[in-house]
């Protein structure tokens, strides 16, 4: 997306997020903003990332969602508070065969220096990717655990 559309997008999502009301749309808008503006993955606002996906948790919950927010908490407040938050949705065994849920729980496993546990998170995560080249980056992650 050009910097024109970008700050066009942002403008009119700034509008709907100021009626106090947004729906999941909007927080998944917000969300994207938040990353779209980030000089590089470092600079995220991941603690309000970690609460928009709290938000939109409420508003429209979801495993996936869960998923993500786990993720953005991780990167906010630890690996181990992202690990709590993957925790139930690992337990209900919903996403089982999501790639992402996988290589999600690998990675707050690594950070949290857990690295026989994320081997084999990053081993599921890559049986369950029909994708041969994010497969190809899973089994390199993996390798590299």
């Amino acid at each position: 997306m050009g910097p024109i559309l970008f700050t066009e997008g942002t403008r009119v999502l700034d509008g709907a997020l100021a009626r106090r009301e947004p729906g999941s749309y909007q927080l998944q808008a917000a969300i994207a903003a938040l990353h779209g503006q980030a000089a590089s993955f470092e600079a995220t606002d991941w603690p309000q990332i970690a609460l928009l996906y709290g938000a939109l948790a409420r508003l429209d919950p979801s495993p996936v969602v869960e998923v993500n927010r786990a993720v953005a908490v991780g990167m906010a407040d630890g690996p181990l508070a992202g690990l709590a938050v993957l925790e139930p949705v690992l337990a209900s065994g919903a996403l089982d065969g999501y790639s992402p849920l996988h290589a999600a729980h690998a990675a707050l496993l690594e950070e949290a220096g857990y690295t026989e546990r994320a081997r084999g998170a990053w081993a599921r995560a890559t049986e369950t990717s029909a994708s041969p080249a994010l497969r190809e980056e899973l089994l390199r992650r993996h390798e590299k655990s």
